[in-house]
């Protein structure tokens, strides 16, 4: 093979590599999504919500089964996660606003110390229930891509919506009112 030849090749080679790679690259942008779940906990909306058995902050035995019939709010948090922080007082506001509406908002402290979990809560003004689950088990249970993930969940116990990342009490109205809304369509 002459020089200009192997020179010919190698320009060729290195023609369909690059038209290899660049396809790799930009084909995600073109893949339809039609069909396909969301990440999270946003891809469980219509499933059954996941019932772990968990002790609350005071050690008494606790279960999202105790709330069929009600809407709950379940969030997903730990003390060491500014974003919670920021949320925190969201969540609140929203429990305060919705109690006696047939609306429950849950904290779910991921892996941390009761001590740890009464200590954040306090700092925060916090009051509605707070669960322990030592061994994060809600958090992949309900496929969180990270804390805070929030999950709204309907009277007759499935997940209504998920969202990964720190919601505003508007956020949390807006997706209460899905699962408020009567009739079977959320």
């Amino acid at each position: 093979m002459s020089p200009v030849q192997k020179r010919r090749l190698a320009w060729a080679i290195g023609v369909a590599c690059a038209i290899v790679v660049g396809g790799a690259i930009v084909a995600p942008f073109f893949r339809s999504t039609q069909g396909v779940a969301p990440a999270g906990p946003a891809g469980l909306a219509g499933q059954p919500a996941a019932v772990i058995a968990m002790r609350d902050e005071a050690g008494k035995p606790v279960s999202l089964a105790q709330y069929r019939g009600r809407v709950v709010v379940m969030n997903l948090w730990a003390s060491w996660c500014p974003p919670c922080r920021v949320e925190m007082p969201e969540l609140q506001r929203f429990a305060d606003a919705y109690a006696g509406r047939g609306v429950v908002t849950i904290g779910v402290n991921q892996g941390e110390s009761a001590a740890r979990a009464q200590a954040f809560a306090r700092a925060l003004d916090i009051h509605f229930p707070i669960w322990l689950d030592e061994r994060q088990q809600y958090g992949r249970a309900y496929t969180a891509l990270g804390l805070p993930t929030t999950v709204v969940v309907g009277r007759d116990g499935t997940v209504v919506t998920g969202f990964d990342g720190p919601l505003t009490y508007e956020q949390i109205r807006a997706a209460v009112a899905r699962a408020l809304a009567p009739g079977p369509a959320r």
